[in-house]
């Protein structure tokens, strides 16, 4: 039975005695205390539960007594749980009653005890709401603090599914300061989650092919120096997540000498967690790209090394393309269809297939459409793989082995820029089949290089690089000195005369065996007598785009206009126009290194 408040009631059997009323039916306490001391004892030490003495029940509120006491033992209630259960005697036969606690000593208890129970509920809502806090602040990519744990799941934020981030206006001031530690919206970033959700853009043809199970591993390599925390590991979760488990060999992440300390210990502890090896290497001093991949790829051990930058996010189906084409032949290079991500909002923006690498005459990389050759090749099925002379050098996969023969990277390059095209000629100019070649001399038994015209005549039949041209360089006015400027303008734009500086670049020209006078791969070209001078697409029709050169009076004659190219005018100082044609100094133009009749 369980005593009401007024009835609780002791079980002792120590000295000092208790006074204590006599209940009908109970006998003196000294005959069975002895009985009920283990029950109390046994009760303590197992609190909240309820045990079956042989002969008694006991309940005990916790608190309703200072401490209980047997022999030299003393256990204090208020070191307990707030709320447990022991066993006093209570109506066995010649027991004693003890006095009753006073109502209002009992309700003391009681409003003591659930003061406790809601000082403890706040304390612990307070701390786990703070926790989520962190939770949230660790999966938005914030290195603070202590090492987040690894996400696992996507979930609702800013720029999931790919989209813009937008900034409050009163953050605006904030956000262009943050722009400038790494020239692109750091604020943004550090709100998308490092795991955050992209639309899967493939090809309705790509989602349903179907892969072997055999494909070669390969070992992710990617450098980074001094790169936003958000950015970095947002790549790397997103190669882990998009990956088949069993090809994905690991991920070798190369530290250009970073001088941040979040990229120091903080890197290394995250990288531990997550489920598939990362390997952080450092290198001594700051090296460049180029010496940097090719110590991650000496450290790196799958069958293909797959090079990424530290910004970029795999999507959905990305590795297993690349990875069959090395299987069929594994002198092969792949890339994969580079999307866009805002560098002012980090927007996902899917990227053309219909694109592929070339470059211009200032060997700058460039995209250009996929030519009709490649697409009849292909008979119009899009799923299949473009050839392409040049890669972007960012990202693209390669075996390992092949990747040794043909001479890595060239560890001489300082600075990136030119490795892409660099690697893509020595690929080109070496992947050919030449059969039988005993007769050769004894350094083309393998492999041999062609001249660099041979790789524009067969790797690259579309490049806009003029082949067959009379001049290549400045073309400068006799009168004013000044050159030819494309003043970094596109099409449909004036061409423009600048100060000569002998340095190339804009002023590059070339005057071609078709009679064009090229920038990259524009033509200057003029519709209206008197007219300025526009840059537009090489049609390599003739019309507006016919120039001819006379060596003698060192005159560009428009052909269709019957008009000679003259200097800016007054009222546009820097614009070329075309005039009839007097003979006069301002007329008069200096081709360099011009050769008649063209050349190969």
């Amino acid at each position: 039975m369980v005593p009401a408040p007024g009835a609780l009631q002791q079980c002792v059997g120590i000295s000092p005695p208790v006074l204590v009323d006599q209940p009908d039916g109970c006998k003196p306490a000294e005959e069975v205390s002895t009985n009920c001391v283990p029950g109390i004892f046994d009760a303590l030490v197992r609190p909240a539960s309820l045990m079956m003495d042989s002969e008694c029940q006991h309940v005990l509120h916790g608190g309703s007594m200072r401490n209980i006491s047997h022999g030299i033992h003393t256990v204090e209630i208020d070191t307990l749980l707030p709320e447990f259960l022991v066993f006093i005697p209570l109506g066995c036969p010649g027991f004693q009653r003890i006095h009753a606690m006073k109502k209002f000593a009992y309700c003391k208890v009681v409003l003591a005890t659930s003061l406790v129970w809601v000082l403890l509920d706040m304390f612990l809502l307070l701390y786990f709401s703070e926790c989520n806090k962190c939770d949230e602040k660790k999966e938005r990519g914030l290195p603070a603090g202590d090492v987040p744990e690894p996400i696992q799941k996507p979930h609702e934020g800013p720029g999931e599914m790919g989209k813009p981030v937008v900034i409050p206006k009163e953050e605006q001031e904030k956000m262009k300061e943050m722009f400038k530690i790494n020239q692109f919206n750091l604020m943004a970033s550090e709100m998308i989650a490092l795991n955050r959700s992209l639309p899967d853009v493939r090809l309705e043809g790509c989602k349903t092919k179907v892969y072997a199970d055999n494909l070669p591993t390969t070992s992710v390599v990617i450098v980074f120096h001094n790169e936003a925390w958000s950015t970095l590991l947002r790549t790397v979760h997103s190669v882990i997540n998009r990956s088949p488990r069993h090809m994905l060999e690991e991920i070798v992440l190369v530290d250009d000498a970073s001088e941040r300390d979040f990229l120091k210990r903080p890197l290394e502890s995250y990288v531990k967690k997550l489920k598939v090896p990362v390997h952080v290497i450092r290198m001594e001093q700051r090296s460049g790209l180029i010496r940097a991949r090719l110590k991650g790829a000496a450290a790196s051990k799958g069958q293909v090394i797959t090079f990424l930058d530290a910004h970029c996010e795999c999507t959905v189906g990305w590795l297993e393309p690349l990875l069959a084409r090395i299987k069929a032949d594994r002198r092969t290079v792949v890339c994969p269809i580079i999307d866009v991500i805002s560098d002012d909002t980090f927007e996902y923006m899917a990227g053309s297939d219909m694109t592929y690498g070339g470059f211009n005459w200032k060997l700058n990389f460039r995209w250009y459409p996929v030519p009709q050759r490649e697409m009849d090749r292909r008979k119009g099925d899009r799923t299949l793989p473009v050839r392409t002379p040049t890669m972007a050098g960012g990202l693209f996969s390669i075996d390992r082995d092949y990747f040794q023969e043909i001479g890595t990277y060239d560890a001489g390059m300082d600075i990136w820029g030119g490795e892409n095209l660099e690697i893509s000629f020595r690929v080109g100019v070496t992947k050919v089949d030449y059969g039988d070649i005993s007769s050769r001399l004894g350094l083309r038994r393998k492999l041999q290089c062609k001249p660099f015209s041979w790789y524009l005549e067969n790797v690259y039949p579309d490049s806009q690089i003029p082949r067959h041209y009379f001049s290549l360089g400045e073309i400068r006015n006799v009168e004013t000195n000044q050159c030819l400027d494309n003043m970094a303008r596109k099409e449909n734009e004036k061409v423009g005369i600048f100060n000569c500086h002998g340095m190339g670049g804009n002023q590059v020209f070339s005057y071609t065996a078709n009679k064009e006078i090229r920038t990259d791969d524009l033509c200057l070209d003029v519709s209206k007598l008197n007219g300025p001078v526009t840059m537009l697409k090489c049609h390599h029709l003739k019309g507006n785009q016919l120039w001819e050169y006379d060596p003698v009076k060192l005159t560009l004659l428009h052909v269709n206009s019957n008009q000679c190219l003259d200097k800016a005018t007054e009222e546009d100082s820097q614009v070329p126009s075309i005039r009839d044609c007097t003979g006069s100094r301002s007329q008069q133009w200096l081709l360099r290194n011009v050769t008649l009749p063209e050349i190969f």
